[in-house]
C-alpha cells in the first residue's frame, strides 16, 4: 500500500515503498524512451544528426535544476542524466546510419 516515508514504521514498508518507487520511476523512463525512439525517426526525415551539442547541454543543465528544485543534489542527477543522453545518441546514431 502506497504511504509516504513519514507514515511509515518498518523497514517492510519502507522497502515496499522503494520499490513501488522504482516501478513508477521505469514506467517513466519507458515513457522517455518512447520519445527517443520517436525523436531519432523524425531525425532521419529531417537530416539532424543524433548528437546536437546544444540540446545535450540543456538537458543536462535541466536535469542539474530539477533536481535542485526538489532538493536533490544537481550534480549527482547531472551525471545520471549524461550517462541516459549518451545512451540515447548511441541508439540514435545506430538508427540513423552514424556509426
Amino acid at each position: 500500500m502506497a504511504k509516504t516515508a513519514a507514515d511509515c514504521t518498518t523497514m517492510a514498508e519502507i522497502r515496499e515503498n522503494i520499490d513501488r518507487v522504482d516501478s513508477a520511476l521505469m514506467a517513466l523512463f519507458e515513457e522517455r524512451w518512447s520519445y527517443i525512439r520517436r525523436a531519432a525517426e523524425i531525425k532521419v526525415g529531417l537530416g539532424i544528426p543524433a548528437d546536437v551539442p546544444v540540446r545535450v547541454k540543456e538537458v543536462r543543465d535541466n536535469a542539474n535544476r530539477n533536481a535542485n528544485a526538489h532538493g536533490l543534489d544537481g550534480d549527482f542527477y547531472e551525471g545520471i542524466w549524461a550517462q541516459l543522453i549518451q545512451h540515447a545518441i548511441a541508439y540514435e546514431k545506430a538508427e540513423l546510419g552514424e556509426e
